[in-house]
């Protein structure tokens, strides 16, 4: 692979284009420096739709899978687990994270860290949402993040959280939300200079910058279009101007930034499919509008359960035009992520 070597002339042929200047660092770990697919709710509803994971894994690395987590008790043996479930009333039937998750992910990971390009790391973006929140299952999911740490990204947990470690950055990431029951766990338990394996969400509409546990900001998409997706009307410059100003506001603030839920299908392949009407723009090309509308903001994470459809659009496999708009000036990730793309070159003209 070679490194495009025309990023010069394209900045030279435009003149209106500014790089800044800023210290914020670059790397595919940074807030704004990539945008990835976000496999929503990537696990079994019961017997139904178990190879959700595979279809997500299908579509390529990097990119970001969501589990959704519940505590199940036992009422025969008092015994309790964690297990995936959209609802809070698991039945205990569900599978656990660790097999359907982490050990499907396993001959990846071993592969990214034997092969050791740490160029595209993280590969996978974990990203939890926790429909029960009891003490003990907050630590039993730290406990089962411990089994697998030499995966995952971590930082030296700080006595002021304002005071924000490096990442030390292996295969996986992993992201939960934004309480202060989860906090309380995943970084107040953590004793000082302990690593920290999962960053929370920043809380609220109005973010503040990112510290060393709030490094990324969840939004639902009523936020940029606020009739939701089932009365959103025809995607306007407003919109269009809203979106961008959210993702530069995280940027600025260190916030990677994720938008859910983005899909475009009929009535009946949501209902074949297991997808939620209130997420439903009401036609593929209705999403994929605003799928390119958030590509070209460079939102970080884009919550979709149509995964191959929008891993085309994401790569540029559609068919269809994938012209990136420029506005404003460029940051040093502005630039990574817009100009310095991998190319192939034919032996036969290797120089």
């Amino acid at each position: 692979m070679r490194r495009a070597g025309w990023i010069l002339t394209v900045l030279f042929l435009c003149p209106g284009l500014q790089v800044s200047q800023d210290a914020r660092p670059t790397g595919a770990s940074y807030a704004g420096s990539r945008v990835l697919l976000d496999a929503h709710n990537c696990y079994p509803y019961g017997e139904w739709w178990a190879d959700r994971i595979d279809r997500a894994l299908s579509t390529g690395t990097p990119l970001a899978i969501e589990q959704d987590l519940a505590w199940y008790t036992d009422p025969r043996s008092g015994r309790s687990w964690s297990v995936l479930s959209h609802s809070a009333m698991a039945t205990g039937s569900e599978p656990t994270m660790k097999e359907y998750f982490f050990e499907r992910i396993r001959p990846i990971v071993e592969r990214a860290l034997r092969e050791g390009d740490r160029s595209q790391w993280p590969i996978i973006t974990l990203n939890l949402d926790l429909k029960t929140e009891e003490p003990e299952h907050l630590r039993a999911i730290w406990a089962l993040l411990t089994e697998y740490k030499d995966w995952i990204s971590s930082a030296p947990r700080t006595a002021d959280t304002g005071v924000v470690s490096p990442l030390d950055i292996r295969p996986l990431l992993v992201l939960t939300g934004e309480s202060n029951g989860q906090k309380a766990v995943f970084y107040d338990e953590v004793p000082v200079g302990g690593r920290l394996l999962v960053f929370g969400a920043t809380p609220g509409a109005s973010p503040k910058p990112a510290d060393n546990y709030h490094r990324w900001w969840n939004n639902p998409w009523r936020i940029v279009e606020p009739e939701g997706q089932n009365g959103a009307g025809d995607w306007s410059e407003q919109d269009e101007k809203r979106l961008n100003d959210l993702v530069r506001s995280a940027h600025e603030l260190g916030l990677w930034i994720r938008f859910y839920t983005l899909d475009g299908e009929s009535k009946a392949d949501e209902s074949r499919n297991g997808w939620f009407h209130s997420y439903n723009f009401g036609s593929l090309d209705a999403a994929r509008l605003r799928w390119r509308a958030a590509i070209r903001a460079g939102a970080d994470y884009i919550a979709v359960d149509q995964y191959e459809e929008f891993a085309k659009e994401l790569h540029g496999n559609s068919g269809k035009s994938s012209t990136v708009v420029l506005d404003g000036s460029l940051t040093h990730a502005d630039y990574e992520r817009l100009f310095e793309r991998d190319f192939d070159v034919r032996p036969e003209h290797n120089v």
